[in-house]
């Protein structure tokens, strides 16, 4: 039954649904033929929430969400949907009623804090030189340069929209820290994934990237939790 689960992919910020390609990859091979990486405006918390709930209600059948980075605050805002199973978060946001993501990230400031850079149109990016030591140092610097060039900012307003009804305290979770995370700090992601009560926690040695950087290890906890 696991593998007729739908499986929704959830970027986060400075991303697109591409980052997504290797832990897909991994899925298909694993016979999952019912993937959606969607791709988030990331103009408001209430936007992207919108976003991701106008795609759940479209499929058939059970729905497993996966959020990386702030897209697992999208999936705790939008996750409480009927055909929702299951929540996975890769080196995530998991914010409780009344957080946000900025209010998390201000409790233990990340190492790549200060290479973020806001623009006069009020987004917000990372430094396309510093990307690769910020966001992915565990890829090739080539592949930090591309995903530094085609990232996508987020408008900086949105760090600050709060959480109103975590669908955490609803859905069963599973958790994937970072260790080496330069974006979220892992002594953030150790205190979200802690008040789970998750399933399963797990540790990588991986950047913030892990989803590109540890595609196995990651499709196997998406795998472990859409069979569970």
């Amino acid at each position: 039954m696991s593998k007729t689960t739908s499986v929704i992919l959830v970027h986060g910020f400075w991303g697109g649904a591409a980052h997504w390609n290797g832990v897909i990859a991994e899925l298909l091979r694993k016979g999952y033929t019912s993937l959606h990486a969607v791709e988030l405006p990331l103009t408001s918390l209430a936007d992207d929430a919108e976003r991701l709930r106008k795609m759940v209600v479209q499929q058939q059948g059970p729905v497993l969400l996966v959020g990386h980075s702030y897209g697992g605050a999208v999936i705790t805002q939008a996750g409480d949907l009927p055909n929702v199973t299951g929540l996975v978060y890769i080196a995530a946001f998991a914010p409780d009623a009344g957080e946000s993501p900025g209010g998390i990230t201000q409790q233990h400031p990340p190492v790549a804090a200060a290479n973020l850079a806001p623009d006069s149109d009020g987004y917000l990016w990372v430094v396309p030189e510093k990307f690769h030591e910020s966001f992915c140092q565990d890829l090739s610097a080539e592949e930090g340069r591309v995903m530094g060039v085609t990232q996508k900012a987020p408008l900086a307003s949105t760090f600050g929209d709060a959480i109103t009804a975590p669908a955490w305290k609803k859905k069963p979770s599973w958790y994937q820290i970072s260790s080496e995370d330069r974006m979220i700090a892992p002594a953030n992601q150790e205190r979200m994934s802690a008040r789970l009560g998750a399933k399963k926690v797990i540790t990588l040695a991986a950047s913030h990237a892990s989803l590109a950087s540890k595609p196995v290890e990651v499709a196997a906890l998406i795998d472990e939790a859409a069979s569970s």
